[in-house]
């Protein structure tokens, strides 16, 4: 005790209240990671400022704009072999070509995938925490999560900080014991269930390319060239969306890498096709 009286030490408590005023006191003393047994948002957010009102305030009436243009195109489908996804890999920034080599797909766990688009932080930071709940429940319940469970996981998140500036538009696909699964997941907390979704600028291309093919009873080699025509053709429109196309196939037994194919080599096979 002596020592620390000589030095002047202080708690971490005494200086935070030093740091900031007594009506800031509600907020938590623990990590910045989100924990679905808390009443309390964990992720720091700005003291004094509201998010939202704040970024409601950037607009151009105003002088000011931090809007923020988004790059790519995602595609999943469902069929009778589980799930195809295929994405490209150009991550832009505004008109800045930022990356040509990005995999938009995050592998949660062996039975579940992830895809990006939107802002490329968002996604990896939300779908990362996501895999550890994921994770967090096999241990406590000794199963797998349900794809349905997993899709309202990234759901909640979502809700818990929407208006506060997430751009997250993803794809949640798996197979659990109702087979293959297939949700969207936005930043505003939208939650939807389909056979088909796309994403990004270019996926009215993608859209147009899947619909004039798609079939439930495809061969898992139609399916495969199905999802790399779509993005194929949909960077070939779209200025924001290029690279390669990254194919995966989710299958009863797990996820598998198909293949990685650059979107030229793809273009110059289908020329005929699209040129003609």
């Amino acid at each position: 005790m002596a020592l620390i009286d000589v030095s002047g030490f202080k708690s971490y408590v005494q200086l935070r209240a030093q740091i900031f005023p007594t009506g800031h006191s509600r907020l938590v003393d623990r990590t910045s990671h989100f924990n679905f047994g808390t009443k309390t948002q964990e992720f720091a957010v700005p003291v004094g400022t509201d998010p939202s009102g704040f970024l409601k305030s950037c607009n151009e009436d105003a002088g000011v704009s931090i809007d923020m243009n988004h790059g790519t195109t995602t595609l999943a489908f469902k069929f009778r072999h589980g799930v195809i996804v295929a994405v490209d890999s150009r991550a832009s920034a505004g008109r800045y070509l930022a990356n040509n080599d990005v995999n938009k797909v995050i592998e949660i766990n062996p039975y579940l995938l992830g895809t990006m688009s939107g802002s490329a932080a968002d996604c990896q930071y939300w779908e990362r925490l996501l895999a550890k709940e994921c994770r967090l429940y096999r241990l406590r319940n000794k199963q797998r999560i349900s794809v349905a469970a997993a899709s309202k996981l990234l759901c909640n998140m979502m809700l818990g900080y929407r208006g506060m500036g997430l751009s997250v538009g993803s794809m949640i696909c798996g197979w659990d014991k109702q087979g293959p699964g297939l949700y969207y997941v936005d930043e505003n907390g939208t939650r939807l269930s389909g056979r088909m979704f796309s994403t990004g600028c270019g996926n009215s291309y993608a859209y147009g390319v899947v619909d004039s093919g798609y079939r439930e009873d495809m061969s898992v080699e139609e399916a495969y060239e199905l999802g790399r025509r779509g993005i194929a053709h949909a960077t070939h429109r779209d200025a924001y969306s290029g690279g390669s196309v990254n194919m995966y196939h989710m299958r009863e037994d797990g996820w598998i890498k198909v293949s990685k194919d650059d979107v030229s080599d793809l273009i110059h096979d289908y020329r005929k096709g699209m040129f003609s």
